[in-house]
């Protein structure tokens, strides 16, 4: 006997209702399964850095949120590039995930890369922030940016800045506040922030750009001036001191972030579990006040707006390099 049309479509309901059910254990099981191992955090420079201190802070977090330990690799090498390299290079299954901060939007601007730092990755979440202060030392007769730039045009080529390493962030804010202020230096490159330091303690450089935690010991004692920091708000270390904005470059913002990238490919679920994770991480007082010890704020964008940050990012220092002529040597 040939069924009714609407015994037919009763029928039909019924077996699209027990797929819809069936299926949707599966898909609890794909999202909760995760994950399934530890997981491995390549945070590209080496241990001890600020990129370090603020990438274990986060793996804590996040072993006690995914309850699966997540265990730090530190791989440093090439301003970066090679953790970059192996963490886009690693299965796309969110058990490796890679810690970068402001130095990845600046190397393609400054070398030819083993991976695409848009295609080769998908952007999880951006996780803080934190800004640099221009110091010198009591030899530069200068207590504000404007006496500074007056003392360096009338003597040119007599001052030497130092840096953490060629194409080190330090290096490119210097490069970028040279433009800036059109005014120019000596470039002098170290391998690391700490000898960066013990130079420009010892006499041997006359300023530098850099973290404010580094050198918020030397400035209170007097041995190094603050002259400025570099982001758009005074900075809470130092809230009596005034940014670059403020002392004659109207809008000048340089900042160093920090924030986490799967291998293009991982799974939207496995992403977004990790996102809201990190978000919650971030939450946390002890974390809040962990950070702020590190002169760093959390400073939360998502994944899409993180893409958008990360691709503005690199055009502007591509930018920067092409107008300053920035070579590696």
């Amino acid at each position: 006997m040939r069924k009714s049309g609407s015994q037919w479509f009763r029928r039909a309901s019924l077996w699209i209702s027990l797929i819809v059910l069936s299926a949707a254990p599966s898909v609890v099981i794909g999202n909760d399964g995760f994950p399934t191992r530890p997981i491995r955090l390549i945070i590209p420079f080496a241990p001890g850095g600020g990129a370090d201190t603020v990438g274990r802070m986060i793996a804590t977090g996040l072993s006690e949120r995914l309850r699966q330990q997540v265990v730090v690799d530190n791989r440093a090498g090439a301003g970066g590039v090679v953790g970059a390299e192996l963490g886009a290079r690693a299965a796309p299954d969110g058990h490796t995930l890679t810690f970068v901060p402001a130095s990845f939007t600046m190397q393609p601007a400054l070398r030819s890369l083993p991976y695409d730092p848009v295609k080769s990755f998908v952007p999880i979440s951006r996780v803080g922030k934190g800004d640099y202060v221009l110091v010198v030392t009591p030899a530069v007769p200068a207590q504000t940016v404007k006496e500074f730039v007056a003392h360096v045009k009338k003597n040119p080529g007599k001052l030497f800045f130092g840096t953490a390493g060629a194409g080190s962030t330090a290096h490119m804010f210097i490069e970028l506040f040279k433009l800036r202020a059109a005014i120019d230096f000596n470039v002098v490159h170290f391998k690391g922030g700490n000898q960066q330091v013990i130079d420009l303690l010892g006499g041997h450089s006359h300023g530098t750009m850099i973290s404010l935690p580094a050198v918020r010991p030397h400035i209170l004692s007097g041995k190094l001036t603050g002259l400025a920091t570099t982001s758009l708000e005074r900075s809470s270390f130092f809230d009596n001191m005034p940014t670059l904005a403020e002392s004659g470059l109207p809008g000048f913002e340089a900042i160093v972030w920090w924030g986490i990238l799967a291998p293009a490919g991982t799974p939207a679920a496995v992403t977004v579990k990790v996102d809201q994770e990190i978000k919650a991480v971030l939450g946390v007082p002890e974390v809040r006040k962990a950070f702020a010890n590190q002169g760093v704020e959390p400073d939360y964008l998502g994944s899409v707006a993180f893409r958008s940050f990360i691709g503005k990012e690199i055009v502007d220092w591509i930018q920067v390099v092409k107008r300053g002529n920035i070579k590696l040597q």
